[in-house]
């Protein structure tokens, strides 16, 4: 790792002698190394099968996002695909949290929400983890959310054997049906598009940033019941949000309706462990 480390460094053209590697643990996609050199400090994530474009599409994300000026990124300094060899290096983010940095999360996330995109999507096809996302620009978010969110896990669980019987008879039933739950007419807003407790950190002086997007323009109500799915977001976080940019009347409404997705992708990464939680999703609305 360390020859691969340093011709990534100098990709940023950091020459300087490496002081120090170490591991860092959290990622179940990704090696992640906390790197220091005579120059600097650095995160390089390293992935030696990434999929075409993997870090590329992870730096167009970092980037939309700071380019709304509402919540910080880790500054971007070099990637490559490149098989065998793919990396992406940011500034190393370092700090603790403080009593305000989960209030200043949702203010900035909710400012980030009031940030629009002219269509619902992406232009390109992106990752969640390592499964693939159609995507594309769709002026509908209920067309997009049942076309390129949630069919094509209903049909990569059918090919691996985990949609089945009920299951599968319920699933084409909601697709049929999502147009009772989810509204017409839905700014597409900026989206992190996998914001989980583990996408976030605090930065110095307790000030937050986002890391490992997968970006979209979508409802902004599908990122925030996914902040609620497993947990990491304080009721401060929520409070503070809110006091920017209140939910809509349908939130509770679609809620589950939107954590499917995310609950059908970790069926396909993980297995049937997460089963029971998509059944139960399932006959809430079916």
């Amino acid at each position: 790792m360390t020859q691969i480390i340093q011709q990534a460094l100098n990709k940023t053209n950091d020459y300087s002698a490496i002081k120090d590697i170490k591991r860092v643990a959290g990622g179940s996609i990704n090696e992640g190394f906390f790197t220091e050199t005579e120059n600097g400090r650095y995160f390089i994530k390293h992935h030696a099968n990434s999929p075409e474009g993997f870090f590329e599409l992870e730096t167009d994300g970092l980037l939309l996002i700071k380019e709304t000026k509402t919540v910080s990124v880790p500054k971007v300094l070099a990637f490559s695909d490149k098989k065998g060899e793919a990396f992406l290096i940011i500034e190393w983010i370092e700090g603790r949290k403080t009593p305000e940095t989960q209030a200043r999360l949702g203010e900035q996330l909710a400012s980030m929400h009031q940030q629009f995109g002219e269509k619902h999507g992406f232009q390109k096809d992106t990752y969640i983890g390592t499964l693939p996302q159609p995507n594309g620009l769709f002026s509908n978010w209920l067309d997009y959310y049942r076309d390129r969110r949630l069919r094509p896990q209903f049909e990569l669980g059918i090919r691996n054997h985990f949609i089945g019987g009920k299951r599968r008879e319920r699933l084409e039933r909601l697709l049929y049906r999502l147009e009772h739950w989810i509204p017409e007419e839905i700014p597409p807003s900026y989206l992190h598009g996998d914001l989980w407790g583990g996408n976030w950190l605090p930065g110095p002086g307790g000030n937050p940033y986002l890391i490992d997007p997968s970006f979209l323009y979508g409802d902004r109500h599908f990122e925030l019941a996914f902040t609620e799915l497993f947990g990491g977001f304080s009721q401060e976080f929520y409070k503070a949000y809110t006091g920017e940019f209140p939910f809509a009347d349908y939130y509770e409404d679609v809620k589950p309706l939107y954590q499917l997705y995310y609950l059908l992708v970790h069926l396909n990464m993980f297995g049937e462990s997460y089963g029971g939680q998509v059944d139960a999703v399932l006959q809430h609305y079916v």
